[in-house]
């Protein structure tokens, strides 16, 4: 096998390590949770289970914050500099976390939910509203348990560039499970949300001290580079 690699520039070329991935300095400040939830109903299970997860990562220390979906306008019908698209990007740069709850309806998320999502662009200048954090997923549905709405979410994850944990939380016939104050039941999915958030905490201790370096990129070094070595060339002229 021809171990040569010809098409690889050395130069922006990063070969990790355990000590890359010592923090260059560590946070003094709580881990930092946005809670989004996909329904505008008064009595809302995606946001009475939103409610419930940021009782209990406020409980191990966290600091948590919530968005209220209301009054956002659909994604593009209005400028970003909308007071409410501005708050929602402003709490996504805040944050160091997030758990996405949403319903399911016809087999998959939320308009509601979908449209704050929108509203989060890859990019906003030189900044990245997403990139690096750590991400939690969890659904309510109607009837049977479903996967479908968590399934989603982690693609949209994934393409926001958020580290998603591994666990998530699936509540079938939420009706059942919340009583008439908007509280989570004891049950086995009240425990696996507790485990989710457990996970989502972890992680993000684990992540937000390293999120540069774990989302520095090979191809984006080569493309700035590029990008620097044409402005000079540019001035040059």
């Amino acid at each position: 096998m021809d171990a040569t690699l010809p098409n690889l520039n050395e130069a922006h070329f990063d070969r990790p390590s355990l000590a890359k991935l010592e923090p260059v300095a560590q946070f003094d400040h709580p881990p930092r949770i946005l809670m989004l939830y996909g329904s505008l109903r008064e009595r809302s299970f995606s946001r009475l289970l939103a409610e419930e997860a940021g009782r209990i990562l406020t409980h191990m220390g966290a600091e948590v914050r919530f968005f209220d979906p209301r009054e956002l306008p659909v994604t593009d019908s209005v400028p970003a500099t909308h007071p409410k698209v501005a708050e929602l990007r402003a709490l996504s740069l805040w944050s160091e976390g997030q758990v996405w709850s949403s319903p399911e309806r016809h087999g998959t998320i939320t308009s509601v939910m979908k449209n704050q999502i929108d509203w989060i662009p890859l990019e906003v200048g030189s900044t990245r509203p997403t990139q690096g954090r750590t991400l939690a997923v969890m659904q309510v549905s109607g009837g049977s348990q479903s996967f479908n709405t968590v399934n989603t979410l982690r693609v949209l994850g994934r393409w926001m560039r958020m580290i998603t944990i591994p666990n998530q939380s699936s509540v079938p016939k939420a009706y059942e499970e919340f009583d008439d104050a908007g509280r989570m039941k004891p049950s086995a999915y009240y425990d696996r949300v507790v485990d989710v958030m457990e996970e989502l905490f972890k992680f993000t201790l684990l992540v937000r001290e390293r999120s540069d370096y774990l989302v520095d990129r090979y191809s984006e070094r080569r493309e700035a580079a590029a990008k620097a070595e044409t402005k000079v060339a540019l001035a040059r002229m």
